[in-house]
């Protein structure tokens, strides 16, 4: 994972000013001069980054981090490598959520962008790209030869478009890698902060959200679509991959090739799904949850559990498509 392009990294930070920061138990006076580079997540983190582990869902990820620190909790740490340093906190995303404050001060909200281009000088900056009336175009941005932009559209800084993309009317990107080909329909909003805070007697506190959104080749989305960025991970959807209308894709979610998800259909946080997946209308897809290869996914279906790779279910919760049907027929 290359350096965040979007958010300003304040790190690095002493390890002994995180500890004192989110109050830890342990005995770290050794490694309290040690300097912490950025807060990543499992899979992206190096040796001078810190991440953290809160499932043990997790722990094919967390055996292989190269993190030197990680917070977690004690029943946790047997799931980290042994140099890895532990730190035991009493509620982890709420460390979480302090330790990302530290590195990304300005990630926990969507603050508009500084710097806008005008619209009569977007056309000098991007002769080889069609635009509507009132585009709006923030610093960096790239994009791709025979693109179009429709009107009252904002694209913001950093974003990265390919070529012979379509982006339709009141689309809003930001956070976000686009590769070539793909196509976003009207009133999308691509990259924007996911629904993530702790919940606290007092207070709510928001939680930054520091990942991307990474469109890959082919990608289509329709009308009036939301897809959150990451959180320290991506949202990342698949090549030639199909969203339907209205359809809300959250933090974290990785959505594989060549998948078609029909209208209105939601995507809790983190979960994954493989290759050539079907989900129909108004289904339900819970957070944290692995979804295989070539799974079909009735409409109006509330999935809880892993599936594996070729079923077919339906239903709230989804069972097989086969006891569904006998359900159906036994009422």
């Amino acid at each position: 994972m290359s350096e965040n392009q979007f958010f300003e990294n304040k790190g690095p930070f002493p390890l002994k000013e995180i500890i004192k920061t989110i109050g830890c138990s342990g005995d770290f006076s050794q490694e309290n001069n040690f300097q912490i580079r950025s807060f990543r997540a499992l899979n992206d983190a190096t040796n001078n980054d810190m991440t953290f582990l809160n499932s043990s869902k997790y722990q094919n990820l967390s055996l292989k981090t190269k993190a030197a620190v990680c917070i977690t909790s004690a029943n946790l740490s047997k799931f980290l490598p042994e140099k890895c340093i532990k730190l035991d906190v009493k509620n982890i995303l709420f460390a979480v959520t302090q330790v990302a404050r530290m590195f990304y001060p300005k990630a926990d909200m969507d603050f508009p962008d500084e710097y806008l281009s005008k619209s009569d000088n977007v056309k000098t900056l991007y002769p080889d790209v069609k635009f509507g009336k009132n585009v709006l175009i923030g610093k960096n941005v790239k994009i791709g030869n025979n693109s179009h932009i429709a009107s009252n559209s904002i694209i913001e800084s950093n974003v990265t478009i390919g070529e012979n993309c379509i982006i339709g009317s009141l689309v809003t990107i930001r956070n976000s890698l686009i590769s070539n080909n793909v196509y976003i329909q009207d009133g999308s909003k691509i990259g924007v902060k996911g629904f993530g805070f702790i919940p606290n007697k007092n207070k709510n506190t928001k939680t930054p959200h520091v990942g991307k959104v990474i469109l890959e080749e082919g990608v289509e989305i329709g009308a009036n679509c939301t897809i959150d960025r990451g959180s320290l991970a991506n949202t990342v959807i698949g090549k030639n991959t199909f969203l339907d209308n209205q359809v809300h894709v959250a933090h974290n979610v990785q959505i594989g090739k060549n998948c078609m998800i029909a209208a209105q259909v939601g995507f809790a946080g983190s979960s994954t799904l493989g290759d050539n997946v079907a989900i129909g209308g108004q289904s339900g897809i819970s957070g944290h949850l692995k979804i295989g290869n070539n799974v079909k996914i009735g409409g109006g279906s509330g999935v809880i559990y892993d599936i594996l790779d070729n079923h077919r279910v339906m239903g709230y919760p989804a069972i097989s498509l086969r006891d569904f049907v006998k359900q159906i027929k036994n009422r």
